[in-house]
């Protein structure tokens, strides 16, 4: 690859979080070959983008990057894609939703017609189905959701009341080995004040939502990743191919509205071979929910029991 000094590999993804993590795997496996990999996300300083870009002496051979950013350096003509052959959608679901999917069809037509497309994605919606038969005529479809969808997750509920919800969550940080938590609600002003409500039961805690300033979001990933704190209270925005090892135990103060945003919450926890719990605070509002997801997951959700087995969850 490091032949040509020109980017080989586009690989796309819906968040900077995410972008970056991609990025230190792309350096680790690439630096034996000298391969050179930057990140562009939005949200960034696009002068530094434009430099890196320019740097003759040690030009890009691939890029991970979300799709605003790209399309935008792509029709300035500043990131050449034409000699790009792999395109890569990792999130491809999100990717080829509505928010993005025209985005992300005006990026291939600055690509060449021959090159290798990959996506990978926990779910195949609609939208997935129809970007395959458009730009993947000769596909191949891999399914690996029965060997590995939940795999090392054990899954609970609780029935609850609203009211009482931070009483059962201070109970279980008592109870439970935690090493470290994230907990997920719906809206960005409930994760402003459960984190504060966490802190005052005397957890280390940050929080962190799709409205924070980019750098701010940037640093908190990075703390809550190397340990810095045992839980992270969070919107959807974490939910999407993070993979943070010490987390052990997920808990959906928010039950979610529907089964993707479930099965990736859930699978923030159980990471690398490791085992974890996921914990779900179901209120009568969530009843409905609670059986569509379980039925469309075709999964087991068991009524949380007095003691948690520790084998199920520590690390």
């Amino acid at each position: 690859m490091n032949n040509i000094n020109s980017i080989q590999a586009l690989i796309l993804v819906p968040t900077r979080e995410l972008a970056l993590q991609i990025s230190s795997t792309v350096k680790e496996i690439g630096k034996y070959l000298n391969v050179q990999c930057m990140v562009s996300t939005g949200g960034t300083n696009l002068k530094e983008d434009i430099h890196r870009l320019r740097n003759q002496t040690a030009p890009v051979h691939v890029v991970v990057g979300t799709p605003g950013r790209v399309l935008d350096l792509s029709y300035k003509g500043i990131m050449n894609l034409s000699k790009c052959s792999i395109l890569v959608l990792d999130e491809a679901d999100k990717l080829l939703s509505k928010d993005f999917q025209r985005t992300v069809e005006n990026i291939i037509k600055n690509l060449p017609s021959l090159k290798q497309t990959m996506l990978f994605s926990a779910t195949f919606p609609l939208d997935v189905r129809n970007f395959q038969q458009k730009y993947m005529s000769n596909s191949v479809l891999k399914n690996l959701m029965e060997e590995l969808t939940l795999f090392g997750v054990t899954q609970y509920y609780t029935y609850i009341e609203e009211k009482l919800k931070l009483n059962c969550l201070h109970t279980l940080f008592q109870k439970l080995e935690i090493n470290q938590a994230i907990i997920f609600c719906n809206t960005t002003k409930r994760v402003k004040l459960l984190a504060k409500k966490v802190f005052e039961m005397g957890m280390s805690c940050f929080f962190i939502h799709a409205q924070m300033d980019q750098q701010e979001r940037n640093k908190v990933f990075h703390d809550f990743r190397n340990n810095a704190c045992r839980c992270l209270v969070s919107t959807d925005l974490m939910t999407r191919g993070i993979d943070i090892p010490n987390v052990n135990v997920v808990f959906n103060f928010d039950f979610p509205k529907n089964s993707e945003t479930y099965l990736h919450r859930i699978g923030r926890s159980g990471r690398f071979g490791h085992l974890g719990i996921a914990i779900s605070f179901v209120t009568d509002d969530d009843v409905k929910n609670y059986y569509t997801i379980k039925k469309e997951l075709d999964t087991d959700i068991e009524p949380m029991p007095q003691n948690i087995d520790r084998n199920k969850y520590a690390i």
